[in-house]
């Protein structure tokens, strides 16, 4: 490892004290102080952190190129106002195998738990985010370059907090939710998210916690109804899609590119994998329980999505859509510079499956309304349509069919979804070959898929 040498006789000195203190029960005294000075003493060295709990107040920072954190220790923020690891504007950083969680009771927090920003080249490597209960992010990546996330865990990572809307004409209210994402990244090219799991353990979409927290109930509303949604679901004073967050979103569609989102293990999140990039690369992953598998909108262009596993998923699980964002290119004119397209499609759906549509724990909410695989229509009418994707070789499995029939019913089970695929009217260029769809209660599409 060429970055672990120790600089200087006083880094030496901290970090001998470091692993003296460590200890393998619970810990009293708060370390920030200690770990930070032997970061900021040893620039471009790696800190070994050891076994034992560390508790901090103030959030810990690296700030110096070829530096990092490694070991096996527990680092415990106790204040719920601040994240745990601050990476900022630094390259060739790594942090590696250990535990950053937050103390009893003050799980809940508006804060990321490890944030990176404006790095080029920096390690995640099996670290772990326990109980960051945020609606932001438990690891959240924003304008940086060429990194690797890589084996970690974050485990509950939701909160119960208020979506607010108000701001935006397109929606103009506010109302309780579950929300919070795993990993997010923003801003960002060349992003690697390869063998991570990411679960919530707790906060699930049953209809227990939903009457409980009141979830889907606007709490706030302006004088004038949002753009896109509507007058049905504006009068009524309530939405369907309180479970919100991802456990992996990539955004920032018109600057993120060249991602790769690989053999993951998604459970229990909302979303599983949301995207708003340019060049991306989905498979291999495992997404279970999330009422909504995958999406690519908002100007995603030139997606593969191979290989995957989508189970148990309610609403989709593999959606292609153009969003409120998305736009066409336009040439210069009166002073104002050309701008290029921000545009959904050029992509791949090969060799997925999916299987057990429509029994995960937000069947509830969305029965009847599920399509395994989606083309939906533009948000706005600027918005170009989706176009051109190719969909070859995957298997939309009816789980139902290998079930028993109930007690006093003849044949197996109906399918959980009408169709099998839905393409809306503006989706053009979809060309589908070698696949396998079980039927829907009303058939394979809504339309005759073109070959």
């Amino acid at each position: 490892m060429p970055h672990t040498r120790i600089a200087c006789p006083l880094a030496q000195l901290l970090i001998v004290l470091i692993a003296l203190s460590g200890t393998h029960g619970a810990e009293t005294s708060d370390k920030s102080f200690s770990i930070q000075a032997a970061l900021d003493a040893s620039p471009g060295t790696l800190i070994h952190v050891p076994a034992g709990d560390n508790l901090i107040s103030a959030p810990l920072r690296l700030h110096h190129d070829h530096s990092g954190l490694y070991g096996e220790g527990r680092i415990i923020q106790q204040n719920p106002e601040v994240p745990i690891l601050i990476i900022e504007d630094s390259r060739d950083v790594t942090v590696r195998g250990l535990t950053f969680t937050r103390a009893k009771d003050k799980e809940i927090t508006r804060a990321e738990g490890v944030v990176a920003i404006k790095c080029h080249d920096l390690v995640l490597d099996g670290i772990r985010v326990i109980n960051n209960r945020t609606r932001s992010a438990a690891i959240a990546i924003r304008d940086s370059r060429s990194t690797d996330i890589r084996d970690c865990r974050v485990r509950n990572y939701m909160s119960l907090t208020i979506d607010d809307r108000t701001h935006s004409p397109d929606w103009g209210y506010a109302f309780n939710c579950i929300d919070g994402t795993g990993i997010a990244v923003s801003y960002s090219q060349g992003t690697s998210i390869t063998g991570c799991r990411v679960v919530e353990e707790d906060l699930l979409p049953t209809r227990e916690i939903q009457q409980k927290h009141g979830l889907g109930k606007f709490v706030k509303k302006n004088p004038q109804k949002g753009a896109i949604i509507s007058q049905k679901t504006w009068d009524e004073e309530f939405v369907s899609n309180w479970h919100q967050g991802s456990a992996i979103i990539v955004t920032a569609p018109e600057s993120s590119d060249q991602t790769r989102i690989l053999n993951n293990h998604i459970e229990n999140a909302a979303q599983g994998v949301d995207l708003h990039s340019d060049h991306v690369i989905l498979s291999g992953n495992v997404i279970n329980n999330s009422f909504m598998g995958m999406k690519a909108m908002h100007g995603s262009r030139n997606v593969i999505i191979t290989g995957n596993q989508f189970i148990k998923n309610d609403l989709w699980s593999i959606g292609l859509m153009p969003g409120a964002s998305s736009h066409g290119a336009t040439p210069a004119a009166e002073g104002k510079p050309a701008t290029p397209p921000n545009v959904d499609g050029g992509s791949i759906i090969a060799n997925n499956i999916i299987s057990d549509f429509g029994r995960g724990h937000s069947a509830w909410v969305w029965e009847g309304q599920g399509t395994p695989i989606r083309f939906d229509n533009r948000q706005k009418p600027h918005n170009p349509p989706l176009t051109d994707v190719v969909i070859q070789g995957n298997v939309i499995y009816d789980s139902d069919r290998d079930e028993a029939p109930a007690a006093g019913a003849e044949g197996p089970a109906r399918p959980k979804y009408e169709y099998a695929v839905r393409i809306a009217t503006e989706a053009q260029g979809l060309h589908f070959s070698a696949n396998l769809f079980h039927p829907g209660r009303s058939g394979v599409s809504n339309i005759p898929l073109p070959p």
